[in-house]
């Protein structure tokens, strides 16, 4: 059995965050040539805890790279909320998401995440310091343009560059001006760019992030716990709980991606919280690198537009990044040729397949959000109903349903389902499936001629064996 001549685009990686790494650890497993282009000048140790469970660790099972997560992990059994007077309001139970997938809750600091995956990454296959400004078509493919005028092509770009993505940005540029030519020539247009996608982000929240340095287990017990103590505290009416809409507006630009600037004056506002495990949150401050510290906005927008010609996009974010980079991977290995109907037909089927669990995702986090850190009195009611009312059996069903959703390559050998919730059905790789059976086709034909040889083998040696039975005439 023959298979058609397989694609290899040359993509085009702009921003190496979770993301943008996990899609090139799998383009490097298809053998597809890559290269990511990061905006940072160097690798920043940035980010907080970070939590995974079975919706993205079965991916990473596969992989083959689970045991480097549980190195750096510990297991998160429940997560206790308290009010701003250190008052326990509930505990979450998250022991059953076990029992669902067969993968717990591992939570990390972000920074040992992003060194597991950035170290799967030959070094020649990332560049820093490469600030995206332009993308343009070419007779040959695509290329970018970065600040220091350097040009770079490729077949595809993948835009992994976060909320304010420049690779968005010139996504919609070129599709106003493909309407623009369409609506001057023709009178009419086919590119529409949805109203939403042109509208601002909400609000967002601000938020420090940092990981601090080995703290004294003397001085705070809780460290000697063999699993994660993850503690909630919920302002009231205090500068530490409000969404400041005006500075909001202010920072998003200036803040909008990690990094250590503009701290101090969170700093100095936070710094005699009191907190759960004893002492002050200003020394726990203290204790934490300041070039590790990071102030950023929590945004969040599903968008409806996701590919335009040879330029495709992925969330920001780390699961759901992740999640998108696996179905892009495979939509990918599935490319017939890299002629641009091949293209959008691969992207479309990448939206297709994830937008409904991208939106659902988006839908649980605000709600998550609200129950966590919702502050009007409709939240606060919300969040004593559902906490401490809703019963458990309707909570575990909501959960098992969410727990569903564990995608992995389809292009690889697929790791069995742990848990007692099957995961859900992916749509199968064509041209795995095809490869397997041109696979076992060939190894029966290796059967069957090897099977042919012992029968050849075993008649000449019956001719002699024979020969040898004859009596002999004297």
């Amino acid at each position: 059995m023959s298979l058609p001549p397989r694609a290899y685009p040359r993509v085009i990686i702009v921003g190496g965050g979770l993301g943008g790494l996990m899609l090139a650890i799998l383009l490097d497993k298809m053998g597809v040539p890559y290269h990511i282009f990061e905006r940072a000048p160097k690798v920043k140790p940035l980010g907080a805890l970070m939590s995974l469970n079975g919706n993205i660790l079965a991916l990473f099972d596969q992989l083959g790279m689970l045991e480097d997560i549980m190195k750096v992990s510990l297991v998160s059994l429940n997560s206790s909320l308290y009010t701003e007077k250190l008052e326990k309001i509930t505990e979450i139970d998250v022991r059953s998401h076990y029992e669902y997938t067969g993968y717990k809750f591992l939570m990390f600091p972000r920074p040992d995440l992003f060194t597991i995956l950035l170290n799967r990454i030959p070094p020649d296959r990332i560049s820093f310091g490469k600030r995206v400004l332009l993308t343009k078509r070419q007779s040959s493919g695509v290329q970018i343009v970065c600040s220091d005028n350097t040009c770079y092509e490729g077949d595809i770009i993948v835009g992994a560059d976060g909320a304010y993505s420049a690779v968005r940005h010139n996504m919609f540029r070129e599709m106003r001006e493909q309407q623009e030519q369409e609506v001057l020539y023709s009178g009419g247009s086919s590119i529409v760019i949805p109203p939403s996608d042109t509208k601002d982000f909400e609000i967002p929240y601000l938020c420090m992030v940092g990981v601090t340095k080995s703290m004294d287990p003397d001085k705070y017990p809780v460290l000697r716990h063999p699993n994660t103590q993850l503690h909630h505290i919920i302002g009231e009416s205090t500068p530490y709980s409000v969404k400041d809409q005006a500075e909001a507006k202010e920072q998003r630009f200036m803040n909008s991606e990690w990094g250590p600037e503009a701290n101090e004056k969170l700093i100095e506002i936070v710094h005699d919280f009191p907190v759960t495990f004893g002492g002050k949150l200003g020394e726990i401050i203290d204790s934490t690198p300041k070039n590790g510290i990071s102030k950023v906005m929590l945004e969040e927008k599903l968008f409806e537009t996701w590919y335009h010609g040879s330029i495709v996009l992925i969330g920001d974010g780390a699961m759901s990044a992740m999640q998108d980079a696996v179905i892009l991977a495979n939509c990918i290995y599935d490319l017939e040729n890299l002629r641009p109907e091949s293209l959008t037909a691969a992207f479309r089927d990448y939206k297709e397949q994830r937008y409904t669990h991208a939106k659902r995702q988006i839908f649980n986090s605000r709600l998550n959000a609200k129950l966590s850190s919702g502050q009007t009195r409709t939240e606060r009611l919300v969040r004593h109903v559902v906490l401490n009312l809703l019963p458990r059996s309707i909570q575990n069903k909501q959960f098992s349903k969410d727990a569903a959703y564990r995608p992995q390559c389809t292009f690889l050998p697929r790791v069995p389902d742990k848990g007692t919730i099957s995961s859900l059905p992916q749509k199968p790789s064509r041209r795995y499936q095809a490869e397997l059976r041109a696979a076992a086709a060939a190894a029966a034909s290796v059967d069957e001629t090897r099977r042919d040889s012992k029968l050849d083998l075993y008649c000449a040696s019956s001719m002699r064996s024979d020969a040898c039975l004859v009596p002999k005439r004297g």
